[in-house]
């Protein structure tokens, strides 16, 4: 199995905020992991690097491989506890052979390695025009074990799934796209075409509906973009060929009947030619009954709170609490929570949702203050 990844270097000065485009990239344009090569020397150093895992980890949705010099035991747990792939001890390493031993049998045999074994497994290289040294190799040498390779696709106009289609073209085991849904099992309608219903795969908001021909369907898991059929030009298209609002794919569902698609993608920029963030925003039918969806709920009154720090209203209890500052917010963080306790004591359970409510609410007000979302903390549970 051939893995392809991007790599950074994490000096003692950097941030995860300077690799979120990186972090992007692995996530969406079809790479397996990605890379960390830090290097920390003095303690405040090893825990800026520490910190920084931890937020890099929570961000990438693929494999984090850590390069890094261990000079304590402790140097292995933080960064397994930063919930990292695999730790490779780089040179610079002064452990000594018995107490990375020791770190294997307690956190995993393929978690803490040596970097002179996983030398022997991986190699670096660049993706260039021509045809990359790896194809002149045999692919049963690779095909039964994980080796691991470095791509800069910022030197070539082939991108890593592109690539990944030419190595299994030729024989080598990849993680690619796989179709489980042959074209032919999908109904489509007279036009030959079927509805594709297009949502954002971590909030499931609809962004929009567009068509699909056989060529589109196929080319959306060849390339790792959604593909369309526009029946006004009568031509496929790639979904921000023109705009940049590519739409990565991470999902593909079929309805009951096999007559509808469901796509969960990654959205970059805004689905809409209007500019909207959906393509579903004229009203037909308004209704009154209150919202019951407990994320729309939460998400709706993060926005207003957020609207409230930015457009302060007299009288608003909730400027009140930010005007008092930090201090102020988390006191009443507290008191809620301790609310809580004291109702799940009593007898009567309707007073706890009460409290929760009261809690949620003041918790979401610390949350803006903050600067931390709702949608990252339903990340940060999904990893868990």
């Amino acid at each position: 199995m051939i893995l392809t990844g991007k790599k950074i270097e994490f000096g003692n000065s950097s941030s995860f905020r300077d690799f979120t485009d990186v972090i992007e990239d692995v996530n969406n344009k079809g790479f397996d992991y990605l890379y960390v090569k830090g290097e920390a020397y003095t303690d405040a150093d090893k825990e800026n690097f520490f910190h920084n895992m931890i937020e890099i980890v929570s961000l990438c949705e693929k494999k984090v491989i850590v390069e890094f010099p261990l000079t304590h035991f402790e140097d292995m747990k933080k960064l397994y506890y930063a919930n990292v792939s695999q730790i490779i001890a780089s040179e610079g390493t002064t452990l000594e052979d018995s107490v990375i031993e020791d770190g294997k049998k307690r956190f995993g045999e393929k978690l803490v390695v040596n970097k002179k074994d996983f030398g022997e497994i991986s190699s670096e290289f660049e993706i260039i025009s021509n045809c990359p040294e790896i194809l002149k190799e045999s692919p049963e040498e690779y095909n039964a074990k994980e080796a691991f390779y470095l791509t800069d696709t910022s030197k070539s106009s082939v991108g890593a799934t592109e690539f990944k289609n030419i190595l299994e073209s030729k024989g080598f085991d990849v993680f690619t796209l796989k179709c489980e849904i042959p074209w032919e099992k999908l109904k489509k309608n007279a036009d030959g075409l079927i509805p594709a219903i297009v949502v954002d795969y971590k909030t499931d908001k609809i962004l929009m509906m567009a068509y699909m021909n056989e060529d589109a369907y196929i080319n959306t898991f060849k390339t790792g973009l959604m593909n369309y059929y526009s029946r006004s030009r009568a031509s496929q298209w790639i979904k921000g060929e023109t705009s940049g609002h590519f739409q990565y794919v991470k999902y593909i569902k079929a309805d009951c009947d096999f007559d509808t698609l469901l796509c969960g993608v990654s959205q970059v920029g805004v689905p809409c030619h209007t500019g909207k963030d959906t393509c579903f925003f004229n009203d037909a039918l308004v209704n009154e009954s209150p919202e019951k969806n407990p994320s729309k709920i939460l998400t709706d009154l993060y926005k207003v709170i957020e609207d409230r720090k930015v457009n302060p209203k007299e009288g608003s209890y909730t400027n009140y609490l930010f005007d008092k500052g930090l201090d102020k917010i988390l006191k009443k963080v507290g008191e809620e929570a301790c609310e809580i306790v004291i109702a799940s004591k009593n007898e009567e359970p309707k007073e706890i949702k009460y409290e929760i409510a009261d809690f949620l609410y003041h918790l979401s007000v610390l949350m803006v203050e903050k600067g931390v979302t709702w949608e990252e903390v339903a990340d940060e549970l999904a990893k868990r």
